[in-house]
């Protein structure tokens, strides 16, 4: 038997408090960042290793090519995230390949800014909150408005459907819509 997997993720609360300390944050890519995770479900690997050659802002998206599983993923880029991306592009200004680049400028993504996620998940009073989970958020919340879980796996990049298997249970109105519509129209 396989235990239950406890999947974490934001409120809406949370997320409001969690992004608005990461505008606050001495590293103001961390809000562009976060807003990344959430609304594209990437890992945080995929993120800081974007280059600016992978980002389209005209067509508003980004092709990420280090994947877990190693093939490349196309994600969209929408509202907030993508007007933070198009900010994040001015101030660039050719510095960096990276979109996530060091602050020292050093030619490299900046991987280790744990002490700035760190201090904005205390300041948003956020406990037992990982990066990862971010992934999970945006999971959670396409499953609760009712995408399938094959469009949960496709925006997380999953092969299969056993990874979003853990969201079923939150998209369990969308069947019931979709059951009772069914229903109605064969007169059952």
């Amino acid at each position: 038997m396989t235990p239950f997997l406890c999947v974490r993720f934001l409120s809406n609360e949370e997320r409001e408090a969690l992004l608005e300390a990461c505008a606050a944050s001495d590293w103001k890519a961390l809000h562009t960042l976060v807003l990344l995770a959430i609304s594209t479900g990437a890992r945080r690997g995929e993120l800081v290793n974007l280059k600016w050659t992978g980002v389209d802002l005209k067509a508003a998206h980004a092709t990420v090519q280090d994947t877990k599983n190693g093939d490349s993923r196309v994600l969209p880029l929408v509202s907030k995230a993508l007007e933070a991306v198009r900010a994040l592009k001015l101030q660039n200004r050719a510095r960096s390949d990276y979109v996530f680049p060091q602050p020292s400028g050093f030619p490299r993504p900046y991987v280790y800014f744990d002490g700035y996620w760190q201090k904005a998940l205390a300041t948003a009073k956020l406990e037992d909150f990982r990066f990862h989970d971010l992934r999970h958020t945006t999971a959670s919340y396409l499953a609760s408005q009712g995408a399938s879980l094959l469009e949960i796996a496709d925006t997380l990049g999953h092969r299969t459907l056993n990874m979003v298997k853990r969201y079923a249970h939150l998209a369990q109105s969308h069947k019931v819509r979709a059951i009772e519509k069914m229903a109605k129209e064969r007169g059952l």
